[in-house]
């Protein structure tokens, strides 16, 4: 029979991305071209927004950037003012303001104790300066693309690798006055070609703290043992300089990211894809259980001619007239699935051409670019399935979908970002979106988006709706009390846990690369667990939505969606969790910047997931209730 095909048919996805593990590290394609050096070619020293990591209690304290010619830091400002790089719409959305820098490299010319400039500092910038410090701070320089880095050691397996961007000062336990790096050692390797050309293929930078006083003739000695403390009472004079050492190495331009991706343990990885396998496999051996056995049983028996078999009919048969009445506020729930299917095709684009290795670390934001240009696009997804679903439910009115599609979702999330951007803003923070991007961002939503959504709605109203394969009553039947266990909160509660168990290592990774801006780059493992969490979500809702229809509960639609998107709520709790646990943000901003951002990512996953659940249970109904004889 096919439904028992259903239940093998799982199976054996679960058994492919269990084969397709191998593939899950994706394989590099450079997202820019590479630039030949000559001996003595100037190369450029650009600088980003200061960046907050780990303190020494190895908590994050903010969430905030600072742009580095923020005016109370007085560093160093190049002759005629610093000049902006053009930057991806993603990149300037995620808070990246990057400019040209005073210093002053050429390739294989090392120098020495090179003077930047000389500042006063006042204390009250003192004081601001400090506290960065205490909050663990890091300077973000690029050369030639590659991000300045520290060198560290994993503690495991005593590798060697980089960490992006380096301390803006140091602090010990019980001292009062943080140092400030005001001296730096850039030390940049490179890869020769032949005798002429030579790449960058690294950029390591090691800062220090040093009280140099600069003498009449502007030449000064980088020997100074005592540090450089910014006194917060009185003004501080400070004096920045750097040495430049270039250093061959054997990297090839291809690989010199290899050191930046450096993954704390890859079996972690292994870890979540197997206990998310499990998950699957289990589900999968549930469902082919009621499949193959329960649901053959029952539809043999239905379709039995014996009068006695009949008279005996119980269960998900009784409630036929009933399982394809439209849903209650059945626009609202269009819309919903509608947006569903946009996320979910932009998704699935958004990591086959990461698997491509398209949007590599080298351009900067282009993961953000491609999933918000996606988003836009697939707008025509959203009101072609909008409208289509509500037609099929006996809406009437093509306006009142379009309009709703246009504006949930999107409507939704431009005011929490326009609650966060207006808090980045009054906290002086670089992170706040630029008037200009945030009118383009309006422009592209009505120039592309609108009209791609009108259309979709248009082309999706006029199509086909989708038929019941059976006759609905009138009259709606009454439904039986419920246990415990399938009324709305219990049941959704339990789905969502099992879908939350499938992501949730991987999830820790994800949010680690966001907050504590490192490197994300396993669009491999990703994939795999995207397919797992598609998977897993599906089965679970067909799952529970077989058991309510078994208790003759027949409203399945809405159970459906909030059943499979309650896994939306575990990954907001385990949000809390990673801020007592990870975090300790001090002021409204961040918080706000926090929990803002979180409440957005749940928002769209519960969409997603709900509306995975929806088609599931949708596809599972259709296909149980055609297979029966109905008088």
């Amino acid at each position: 029979m096919r439904l028992a095909g259903f239940g093998m048919r799982a199976v054996a996805a679960s058994v492919t991305v269990g084969l397709l593990a191998p593939l899950a590290r994706a394989f590099y394609l450079p997202g820019i071209a590479p630039h030949d050096y000559k001996i003595g070619e100037a190369v450029e020293l650009q600088v980003n927004s200061l960046t907050p990591s780990l303190n020494a209690e190895n908590k994050l304290e903010s969430v905030l950037s600072f742009g580095y010619y923020d005016e109370r830091f007085h560093f160093c400002q190049p002759e005629g003012g610093p000049k902006a790089v053009h930057e991806s719409l993603g990149s300037i959305l995620f808070g990246d303001r990057i400019y040209g820098s005073a210093f002053d490299l050429h390739m294989l010319k090392d120098t020495s104790c090179q003077v930047l400039c000389q500042q006063k500092i006042p204390g009250v910038d003192a004081a601001f300066i400090n506290d960065k410090i205490m909050k663990g701070y890091n300077y973000n320089w690029l050369i030639d693309g590659l991000p300045a880095a520290t060198v560290k050691v994993d503690d495991r397996t005593e590798q060697q690798f980089y960490s992006v961007g380096f301390e803006l000062g140091s602090s010990q336990a019980g001292q009062l006055v943080p140092h400030f790096h005001n001296h730096y050692e850039i030390t940049v390797q490179y890869h020769t070609l032949d005798a002429v050309h030579h790449r960058v293929v690294g950029v390591v930078v090691t800062p220090a703290s040093k009280n140099t006083v600069l003498p009449k003739d502007g030449t000064a000695s980088c020997d100074a043992a005592e540090p450089m403390n910014l006194h917060e009472d009185r003004d501080n004079s400070v004096v920045f300089t750097y040495s430049v050492k270039w250093e061959a190495s054997e990297k090839s331009w291809a690989t010199r990211w290899d050191d930046y991706l450096h993954a704390v343990d890859p079996r972690i990885h292994w870890f979540s894809l197997i206990n998310s396998m499990v998950i699957v496999v289990f589900l999968s051996a549930m469902l082919g259980l009621i499949l193959m056995r329960t649901l053959h049983k029952d539809i043999a028996r239905y379709n039995s001619d014996d009068a006695e078999d009949l008279q005996e009919d119980f269960g998900w048969k009784l409630v036929h007239g009933d399982v394809f009445r439209p849903p209650q506020r059945f626009e609202l729930l269009a819309v919903i699935l509608g947006s569903g299917y946009q996320l979910f095709w932009m998704v699935v684009t958004t990591l086959v051409i990461a698997l491509l290795g398209f949007l590599s670390p080298s351009s900067r934001g282009s993961l953000t670019t491609a999933m918000l240009l996606l988003f836009i696009v697939y707008g025509f997804s959203a009101g072609y399935n909008s409208a289509h679903l509500c037609h099929s439910f006996g809406g009437l009115s093509l306006k009142r979908i379009i309009i709703t599609t246009v504006l949930f979702v999107p409507g939704i999330c431009w005011v929490v970002l326009m609650i966060i951007n207006l808090c980045l803003v009054v906290a002086h923070s670089s992170a706040a979106a630029p008037i200009g991007t945030l009118l383009g961002v309006m422009a592209l939503w009505f120039v592309v988006s609108i009209p791609l959504t009108v259309c979709g709605a248009y082309f999706g109203f006029r199509r086909k709706t989708i038929d019941p394969p059976v006759r609905v009553n009138q009259i709606p039947r009454q439904i039986p009390d419920q246990p415990w266990y399938l009324k709305p909160i219990p049941s959704a509660l339990m789905g969502g846990i099992l879908t939350f168990g499938a992501i949730f290592i991987e999830l820790y990774f994800i949010m680690n690369s966001i907050w504590f801006h490192k490197v994300y780059y396993v669009f491999g493992f990703l994939f795999l667990v995207f397919c797992i969490l598609v998977i897993t979500t599906a089965e679970v809702t067909v799952l529970l939505t077989y058991f309510h229809l078994c208790a003759e509960d027949y409203r399945w639609h809405w159970r459906s969606v909030y059943t499979a998107g309650a896994s939306a709520l575990y990954v907001f709790l385990y949000g809390i969790l990673f801020y007592f646990s990870r975090l300790r943000l001090a002021s409204y901003a961040s918080l706000i910047t926090y929990f803002g951002w979180m409440a957005i990512a749940c928002l769209l996953f519960f969409i997603l997931t709900g509306t995975i659940g929806f088609v599931a249970s949708h596809l599972f109904v259709r296909r149980i209730y055609s297979a029966i004889k109905i008088d």
